[in-house]
């Protein structure tokens, strides 16, 4: 996956937008309103930092899930012996 679209999941999440390549000028705003070259430069100086924090949230729900399996005594192959 090209980094600006990464840049434009973190900016405009709801979509709407279609890239080609890794720069400014390779987006199109279909259904969403643009942003300015100012801001996915911006937006791609925070990137890492937005990764990142977007990992450490899913490891915590993954943590926290784990959790309250092993409180009901369940494993993760139950819920997939289960079908869920």
């Amino acid at each position: 996956m090209s980094k600006s679209s990464d840049v434009l999941k973190m900016l405009i999440p709801q979509g709407g937008w279609l890239t080609t390549g890794d720069d400014y000028e390779g987006i199109t705003f279909l259904e969403c309103e643009p942003i300015t070259k100012a801001q996915f430069t911006a937006g791609l100086a925070k990137l890492d930092a937005w990764k990142a924090e977007q990992d450490a949230k899913l490891e915590a729900t993954k943590a926290s899930a784990q959790s309250k399996l092993e409180a009901l005594g369940l494993t993760a192959d139950d819920l997939k012996a289960l079908g869920l």
